[in-house]
């Protein structure tokens, strides 16, 4: 991140906070690598909080040059038209990911918009604040898909996608994660929008000693795969996501869908389209959904993978 890199990224966020997003957005996405030096930085606006992550230590110098330039922007006039009242900075290579606050009012959570559709965020407190912007157009397809339909929702962090889904008018979703405090921020998503949590489970538990419940539960019209690259101790993209793949025919209903993700930049669509032909044969690939704009990368297969298969 020399110098040149920094003045790049201030044009950037220039640019962009003249005409702030209505709702949360990514406004700069350095992981795209299409800027050379900033691959290890991305900015986020969460309407009026401006977050700005480093993925990898900078140096002595670059980190002070950073903080300069942030600050020179917060002084400007487009900021203050933004109407933006935070500053934070995310330092991603920490165990702890620590945040700074570098100008405005301090903030540990908020809520922000998506689609019309309400979610609460952490700040500072975990790695991730609890919505992966890069997933919008996965919950507008699932919202857009949802209506009268049985979903089953695996790896469901904070309930994004079973959020959608009810408010799209699917007649039940089953939430599956093992954290149960992202189960709890779930619960807090849904009654932000004021569904009736009559339709939702949350089931607090590990998959892979799950499936008997899970099953029972079902059939499911639709089924939601989004699982971390890795998980300590549960789960290994490369090494579990076939088993998961091999139990999906007794899981669906006769004309069951699936839309399984995957978001390590090491691994293309084809591992999803060739694992699903090896162990559900008949699910059959439909489409892969379009990433917003906003995350465009140099490599398209890098980017996040969110393939739609039907049964039949």
């Amino acid at each position: 991140m020399n110098l040149d890199a920094i003045t790049t990224l201030e044009q950037q966020l220039t640019s962009a906070l003249e005409t702030p997003p209505a709702e949360v957005r990514r406004i700069f996405h350095g992981r795209g690598r299409r800027w050379p030096g900033l691959e290890q930085v991305t900015v986020d606006w969460l309407e009026g909080v401006v977050l700005v992550s480093l993925f990898r230590e900078p140096g002595g110098d670059e980190i002070g040059a950073l903080k300069a330039m942030l600050l020179r922007l917060s002084a400007s006039p487009v900021w203050s038209e933004s109407q933006a009242r935070s500053l934070l900075l995310q330092h991603r290579y920490l165990l702890d990911s620590t945040v700074e606050l570098l100008w405005g009012e301090a903030v540990d959570e908020c809520v922000v918009s998506e689609s019309g559709l309400r979610y609460k965020l952490d700040l500072g407190k975990k790695q991730n604040n609890g919505l992966f912007l890069d997933m919008r157009h996965g919950r507008d397809w699932v919202r857009a898909n949802a209506r009268g339909q049985q979903v089953l929702n695996l790896f469901a962090y904070t309930c994004g996608f079973s959020v959608a889904a009810i408010e799209g008018g699917a007649e039940q979703v089953v939430n599956l994660d093992m954290a149960s405090s992202a189960l709890s921020r779930g619960r807090d998503n849904h009654r932000l929008n004021g569904h009736d949590l009559g339709r939702v489970s949350f089931l607090g538990h590990e998959l892979f000693k799950s499936w008997g419940k899970v099953k029972k539960l079902g059939p499911y019209d639709l089924v939601i795969i989004d699982p971390p690259s890795f998980q300590k101790g549960s789960f290994a993209l490369t090494r579990d996501y076939q088993k998961i793949l091999r139990r999906l025919p007794e899981l669906l209903t006769e004309n069951g869908v699936v839309l399984a993700c995957v978001n390590d930049p090491g691994i293309g669509p084809d591992f999803l389209i060739q694992g699903m032909k090896t162990e559900a044969p008949e699910l059959r690939f439909v489409e892969r959904l379009e990433n917003p704009p906003e995350f465009e990368d140099i490599d398209p297969d890098a980017g996040l993978k969110a393939l739609v298969f039907r049964r039949g």
